[in-house]
């Protein structure tokens, strides 16, 4: 994937998709930015020292050394959805991001202690089959202890051809015994956007922003309008992110002019992302629908469909997981994948590590907060 022509707004796309963050860890504007040589000597001295003198040289692996020494690197960061990718983690990543997956069929995230959380299987997906529930905690992948590793490389780890077995060691919610549940990997070929008529009430749900999510979107939506919708309900709730175009272009269908975004990189320069008009445009009232698990890309686009007054939010404060992620493919095969920059919201506020607030908190939960938005979109 050209780095130059796609940002993504989560960690890594795939069958079980990323959207997390936790800390700022740099000050738009005022950050420092390092000598690219320094420490580089010291690394060298240690090199040599160990090449040239260690007592049993058959030992020595100079590729293992490598890549060893680039994941102590990643591992200084303290990001957790920066990472060092091998050539076989790297090449599973290069096919995310499609819309057909091979893997178990869930959606993960981090939680507020920062362990791996199922926040949803798909509908019918080997996770759902084998019992793994919204709310499960992976501890463990294979035997390997989660503890420690990056988001991305469990999701990399849980990941894995169609037709392969990948155990997992899961702690139900509520429960304070762990099990060991085996998934079967399949391939999965999914819709990110499903829709139905509410009564007068168009309902669109995004799972994700995946290369097809737009023109699903599209169709939608032009659905919707066909069948004289009165308003438009977009449920965010659980979406963890996805590709930074796909998000402007659906935003695009609301907003007809201004900034979705503006991408801010490490050495304070701001990129203003503008809409990009394509396809069907309405001026329909719109409610939001968001929850905790409402990430990166997701709230993206709240944000900006909230800043630019074209819809009402409803649920409660989203994630807030604010900054943007490249690859750079190195020349053995692999990859660093590295948070970039931050991003801010239309009216210039971050959203990392604060989220949004809605407009209105929702006690209710389920179809139950489906049916507070037609409510409202009837004046209720």
């Amino acid at each position: 994937m050209n780095r130059k022509l796609r940002y993504a707004l989560f960690a890594i796309g795939a069958v079980l998709i990323l959207a997390v963050t936790f800390n700022l860890g740099y000050a738009i504007g005022g950050g420092m930015i390092h000598d690219r040589s320094a420490g580089l000597p010291v690394v060298d001295e240690a090199w040599d020292a160990i090449v040239t003198n260690y007592v049993e040289p058959a030992k020595i692996n100079t590729d293992n050394m490598s890549e060893s020494a680039i994941r102590g690197m990643m591992a200084a960061l303290n990001d957790p959805y920066s990472a060092y990718l091998d050539p076989q983690m790297y090449n599973l990543f290069e096919s995310d991001l499609e819309g057909t997956f091979q893997g178990i069929g869930a959606q993960i995230n981090l939680n507020k202690s920062g362990q791996p959380e199922i926040v949803a299987p798909l509908e019918n997906s080997p996770a759902q089959k084998a019992g793994i529930k919204t709310g499960d905690v992976v501890l463990a992948v294979n035997g390997q202890s989660t503890a420690g590793k990056s988001l991305t490389e469990v999701v990399l780890e849980i990941r894995g051809p169609a037709g392969t077995t990948v155990k997992l060691t899961i702690l139900h919610q509520g429960a304070t015994t762990p099990v060991d549940i085996e998934v079967v990997r399949a391939q999965i070929s999914s819709f990110t956007v499903s829709s139905e008529m509410k009564g007068d009430i168009g309902y669109i749900k995004i799972n994700q922003f995946d290369t097809k999510t737009n023109d699903e979107f599209n169709t939608a939506l032009q659905s919707l309008i066909d069948q004289k919708a009165t308003g438009i309900i977009i449920d965010l709730r659980d979406n963890p992110g996805g590709i930074v175009p796909v998000v402007v272009n659906v935003a695009s269908h609301f907003i007809k002019e201004g900034v979705v975004l503006t991408l801010v990189d490490n050495r304070g320069n701001k990129t203003p992302v503008n809409v990009n008009p394509n396809g069907v445009f309405t001026d329909l009232p719109v409610v939001v629908l968001v929850n905790e698990f409402s990430a990166s890309g997701a709230e993206v686009l709240t944000a900006a469909l909230k800043d630019h007054n074209r819809a009402t939010v409803a649920g409660v404060k989203t994630f807030g997981k604010g900054s943007y992620d490249s690859n750079f493919p190195l020349q053995d095969g692999s990859d660093i994948y590295l948070t970039i920059g931050r991003w801010l919201r239309p009216n210039g506020q971050l959203i990392e590590g604060k989220g949004i607030e809605p407009d209105y908190v929702l006690t209710v939960t389920g179809d139950d907060e489906i049916q507070w938005a037609v409510d409202f979109l009837h004046g209720g």
